[in-house]
């Protein structure tokens, strides 16, 4: 292993902000510091709801060039979406959103040729309307599709703008509902029932692959000094996560924490069992031959939509006030999508309470309590679920993201879990962007390597768990109606 320092560009695309951070790393050191944030607005037009991946792309050249010397760049998004591209290698169209109507139906359409049941066999994945097999089958007979020549996903569009090549990085590929997680290659027969033609995608490229070097126009444009390359790293933003989970051993559980909380273990094996379809547990693909098991809870956007409604109050003071609320008073089910709408989100939460029979919070301080009790249990059920089907037991929970800054919400998990929690890095997806680069160009070691080296260099922050977790059961039992 080396023992010198490497600088590493992780280009990490949000739905509402992208950024390019730029991390350098040693054998016994990382650091990372944002270089160019920039904003990420999806544009209504007349025939639906698009992503400016031009004005996005014109975001990633920016940090570049802020990011001053760069030995390697990676990218991650988030999942699902893609661009189509004509026989000339040019764009056919802004791509879709995930939020765009076109999927209403689609689903019905797949599991006519292929039920639900067999499908979740062969794939592993939950249930999401714009999983983009349903997006694929929304598209189907448009001329845009009969046009296109090849299909990226989101990080793979903008890594062969950069480059001039392409390639279908793995563990976003693992969102398309196209890759049996068994053998990490396409699910061939599904694909060939649905009439899916998987030529369209690019060869798999798998964390730490090259995927090219930047372009002399990319370099002219940036002032960067080549060659630079460009690294496929876990493109999905939650595989950069998890991969950054400073866990020790393999008895964890983990909840990558945001706008979404993504609650589950790692495993080294696909759970493909009606009863994890029945419970809504995705597998997807992560680093190292590993799988993400997990289920999707709706997160803080629960409460980001209450402050906003509220005229954004101090957050601070807020979290303190609702620290003193009767805990448990009221809860509601995280996952409800009753709740994934914008817009009235205190009082949609207020009208869950008063139909479940329940105390109805009134207060800024009483509705931010009810959410994050209600979290908490989320995630309680998460992790224990996800251990019972998975057949794995669990010592510890990893919160990262940003809800680590929400030291209410972590105390609170712990006590629902009735386990240690260790919040930390926040950072979490440009974190394991960075290392996957770093790793690939000899800096660090294995996947327990670069997990030893957060645990080393990021500062974490632990919670013990308070009293019993009985009140918590008798919560989780009251939300279910029994």
């Amino acid at each position: 292993m080396s023992t010198a320092v490497g600088s590493y560009a992780a280009v990490d695309l949000g739905a509402s902000s992208g950024r390019v951070m730029a991390g350098r790393v040693g054998p016994d050191s990382l650091e990372l510091t944002e270089a160019h944030r920039f904003p990420n607005r999806p544009v209504r037009v007349p025939e639906g709801l698009r992503w400016d991946v031009l004005g996005l792309y014109a975001g990633v050249l920016d940090g570049l060039r802020r990011a001053e010397r760069v030995d390697s760049v990676g990218i991650d998004s988030w999942a699902v979406d893609y661009g189509l591209l004509d026989a000339d290698g040019a764009l056919l169209g802004n791509p879709v959103h995930y939020r765009d109507s076109r999927t209403e139906g689609a689903a019905a359409t797949v599991w006519a040729s292929v039920p639900a049941a067999e499908l979740y066999a062969a794939t592993g994945l939950q249930y999401a309307p714009f999983n983009t097999l349903y997006q694929l089958t929304a598209a189907r007979g448009s001329a845009q599709l009969a046009r296109a020549g090849r299909l990226l996903m989101i990080p793979d569009l903008l890594t062969y703008w950069l480059t001039g090549e392409q390639g279908t990085e793995l563990t976003n590929a693992s969102t398309t509902q196209l890759i049996d997680p068994r053998t990490r290659d396409w699910a061939y027969g599904v694909a060939e029932r649905l009439g899916i033609d998987l030529t369209l995608f690019a060869p798999l490229r798998r964390p730490g692959d090259p995927a090219g070097v930047l372009r002399p126009e990319v370099l002219a444009e940036t002032g960067l000094s080549g060659p630079v390359p460009v690294t496929a790293v876990g493109s999905h933003d939650t595989a950069s996560a998890v991969a950054a989970v400073p866990a020790d051993g393999e008895r964890f559980a983990y909840i990558c924490t945001g706008t979404w909380s993504l609650a589950g273990l790692e495993l080294d094996a696909p759970v493909l069992t009606e009863e994890s379809r029945a419970a809504n547990f995705t597998n997807e693909l992560g680093l190292d031959g590993t799988v993400r098991y997990l289920r999707n809870i709706m997160g803080l956007w629960l409460l980001q939509e209450s402050l906003r409604a509220w005229g954004e109050p101090d957050l601070g003071a807020l979290l303190r006030e609702a620290a003193g609320v009767p805990a448990l008073r009221s809860v509601v089910d995280a996952g409800d999508a009753a709740f994934l709408a914008p817009g009235r989100m205190p009082e949609r939460i207020a009208e869950a309470c008063r139909e479940s029979g329940q105390p109805v919070p009134v207060s800024p301080a009483e509705v931010t309590r009810c959410i994050l009790d209600s979290l908490a249990l989320a995630h309680r059920k998460a992790v224990g679920d996800a251990s019972r089907l998975a057949g794995q037991p669990v010592d510890v929970v990893h919160i990262v993201g940003g809800g680590t800054r929400n030291a209410l919400l972590c105390q609170l998990t712990a006590d629902a879990c009735g386990l240690p929690v260790v919040a930390g890095p926040a950072e979490a997806a440009a974190l394991g962007n960075v290392l996957v680069q770093a790793r690939a160009h000899g800096l660090v070691g294995d996947l327990g390597g670069i997990r030893r080296l957060l645990a080393r260099t990021q500062p974490l922050t632990r919670y013990a768990p308070r009293g019993g977790t009985q009140r918590w059961r008798a919560a989780q039992a009251r939300l279910a109606g029994g």
